[in-house]
């Protein structure tokens, strides 16, 4: 699976399941000031990548990630 593909997905599930706008899916914007992704959505968007992707993102994983385009390049790095 290639970057493009985990970012269709990733914005198809983010659209469909969490209402987000698709306008506000732009790789710099941070998950939570810009997107307004809070921890509970979190655990939600755990269990969908895990569904999605065939894997699980530790909690740990994602303290770091900020923007969307690191939380992109997180489940590269497992998927790719």
């Amino acid at each position: 699976m290639d970057r493009k593909e985990v970012i269709e997905k990733v914005n198809q599930f983010l659209v469909e399941d969490f209402e987000i706008a698709p306008e506000l899916l732009v790789e710099t914007n941070t998950i939570k000031q810009d997107i307004g992704i809070d921890s509970l959505d979190m655990v939600d968007i755990i269990v969908r990548v895990n569904e999605e992707f065939g894997f699980k993102l530790e909690k740990q994983e994602l303290a770091t990630v900020k923007t969307l385009g690191e939380f992109y390049d997180l489940l590269l790095k497992h998927v790719g």
